[in-house]
């Protein structure tokens, strides 16, 4: 009974080592879901971009839609530039 239970344990300890081993084998090359960030902290895949004049990440076509300007990149960043004149 001790061996039968010893063999056991070996056999189980053995997957729980190989299960181990293949999660700790991920590609690093591949970027994990959700790990886009840019230095402000905006996901760039959930469509965020940072707005300096806001101070705070945005979606484009949101904000454009809120300030009544046009949906396009020039005007998200012609709104969003932090120059004096835009305030």
């Amino acid at each position: 009974m001790v061996r039968r239970y010893s063999t056991s344990l070996a056999s189980v300890l053995l997957v729980l080592s190989s299960g181990m081993l293949l999660l700790g084998c991920n590609d690093s090359a591949e970027p994990m879901v959700g790990a886009d960030e840019d230095e402000h902290g905006c996901k760039q895949s959930a469509g965020y971009s940072w707005c300096a004049k806001t101070e705070q990440c945005e979606r484009p076509w949101e904000l454009a839609e809120q300030e009544g300007f046009d949906n396009t990149e020039e005007a998200f960043e012609g709104y969003c530039s932090n120059e004096k004149e835009n305030e």
